[in-house]
C-alpha cells in the first residue's frame, strides 16, 4: 500500500482555544495513526523545538507564515506543495486561498463575521474594515473549496449553514470536544491559597469583546457579597482594558486578575471556585464550562444555544445582555451553593473520540 502524506496545520499550537483542540488532537492521532501515513505537521519556528513526537510517522515542517498574514498567502501554499500532501488539514479559518492540493478544514466558531465590531482589534479603523473584508474571502473560499468541514458543535454547523447557504450541509461534520489531557493527573497549585481570598467566582478565558466579561464585572458591582471574582487569561491589550474598568468602577478590592495561569493554577481555580461564571456572547464549544464540569465546579453562563447544546440542563443561565440578570444569577449561586456532579456531563465528551472520528474523515477525504 502506498504511503499517504498528511498535513496538519499547527501554527496555532501555542494558543489558547485553538491551541487545545491541536495538541490533543496531535497526541491521540499519534497514539493511532494507520502505519501507512506519514504526517507533516506544520509549526512556527519558535515552537519547532518545544512540540516533540514519539512516533517516527509524525515530521516537523517550519511554516512561520503568521494566520491573517500575506505571508500566509504567499509563501505558505509553496511550503505544503513541497511535501507532495495527499490531504491537508486547516485548523483553523485563515488558509492559503491559492492552494489547490486536497484539503479539509475546522472551523470553530464564527465570531468575527457575527461580531465585527473592530473592538477586538487594535489595528485602526481601515486597516479593521480591509482585514475583515478579506476574511470573508478567505472563509468563503474555504467552505467551498474544503472536501469537509469539522466544526464542534451543531450550532456551529448551523451557523456555517444560514450564513453559506444550505449546499454545504452535507459536507459540515460536528465532532464534539472534550477535557484537556493536560490537566488530567495534574496536582493543583496549592500554594495559591495563601494569595487567593477564601471564596470567590471565577471567570476562565480571553478578554476579547464578544467574551462579555465588562457585563460580568458591571454585574457583580450589584452583588453584595465578601466573595471575590477572579478573572483568569492572558495578559493582553483587552487585560488592560479589564484593569482600567475594574478601577473606573471602583472594584479593585473585589475584581481580582491573574494573568497567564499555568495548568496546575486552572486546576486550582477550577476546585476551589464558587462557580465559574461564562458571560460570553459566542462561542464555539466552550473548553472552560467542560473543564469545570470535570473538577465538580458549578457552572453560570449565557443561555445561548451552543452553552443549551454542550450543557444541557447541567448549568444556571442569565442573560448575556441584561446585566441586572447576571447579577441576579450570581446572588442566587451564593446563596444556594448548588452541589454539582459533572461526570455524566464529561462523560460524553472526549478528545481522544474526537481524533478518532477526524482520522475517519481524513479516510474519507483520501477516498474522494
Amino acid at each position: 500500500m502506498p504511503m499517504k502524506r498528511i498535513g496538519i496545520d499547527a501554527r496555532l499550537i501555542r494558543q489558547t482555544g485553538v491551541g487545545v483542540y491541536l495538541r490533543n488532537l496531535l497526541f491521540f492521532l499519534e497514539k493511532d495513526i494507520p502505519p501507512s501515513w506519514m504526517v507533516f505537521v506544520y509549526l512556527l519556528k519558535e515552537d519547532l523545538h518545544s512540540v516533540t513526537f514519539q512516533n517516527r510517522q509524525f515530521v516537523k515542517r517550519e511554516a512561520s507564515y503568521r494566520w491573517h498574514s500575506l505571508a500566509e498567502q504567499v509563501f505558505y501554499p509553496r511550503r505544503l506543495y513541497r511535501d507532495k500532501l495527499d490531504l491537508m488539514h486547516f485548523t483553523y479559518f485563515s488558509y492559503p486561498i491559492s492552494y489547490r492540493g486536497k484539503f479539509i478544514s475546522t472551523i470553530h466558531d464564527l465570531t468575527p463575521l457575527l461580531f465585527a465590531t473592530g473592538k477586538a482589534s487594535t489595528k485602526n479603523k481601515l486597516v479593521y474594515q480591509l482585514k475583515h473584508f478579506f476574511l470573508k474571502i478567505v472563509l468563503h473560499s474555504q467552505m467551498r473549496n474544503s472536501r469537509t468541514i469539522i466544526t464542534p458543535t451543531k450550532s456551529v454547523k448551523k451557523q456555517l449553514v444560514q450564513v453559506f447557504g444550505k449546499r454545504y450541509q452535507r459536507k459540515i461534520h460536528p465532532i464534539y470536544e472534550g477535557v484537556n489531557k493536560e490537566l488530567i493527573g495534574i496536582r493543583e497549585n496549592a500554594v495559591l491559597k495563601k494569595s487567593m481570598p477564601k471564596e470567590f467566582l471565577l471567570y476562565i478565558g480571553n478578554f476579547y469583546p464578544h467574551k462579555n466579561v465588562e457585563r460580568l464585572i458591571s454585574a457583580f458591582t450589584k452583588v453584595k457579597t465578601s466573595a471575590k471574582l477572579v478573572l483568569v487569561g492572558p495578559d493582553d491589550f483587552f487585560a488592560k482594558s479589564m484593569t482600567q474598568l475594574i478601577n473606573r468602577l471602583d472594584q479593585i478590592h473585589r475584581v481580582l486578575l491573574f494573568k497567564n495561569p499555568k495548568l496546575a493554577d486552572l486546576i486550582f481555580f477550577y476546585k476551589n471556585a464558587i462557580a465559574l461564571i461564562n458571560p460570553t456572547l459566542s462561542e464555539g464549544f466552550g473548553l472552560p464550562m467542560i473543564e469545570a464540569a470535570y473538577f465538580g465546579c458549578p457552572i453560570v453562563g449565557s443561555d445561548i444555544e451552543v452553552f443549551d447544546e454542550v450543557l444541557g440542563s447541567s448549568f444556571i443561565r442569565f442573560d448575556p445582555y441584561d446585566i441586572s440578570d447576571i447579577a441576579k444569577k450570581i446572588s442566587h449561586v451564593l446563596v444556594r451553593r448548588p452541589r454539582f456532579d459533572g461526570k455524566r456531563l464529561v462523560e460524553k465528551y472526549s478528545f481522544e473520540k474526537m481524533a478518532r472520528e477526524t482520522m475517519a474523515l481524513y479516510q474519507k477525504a483520501l477516498k474522494m
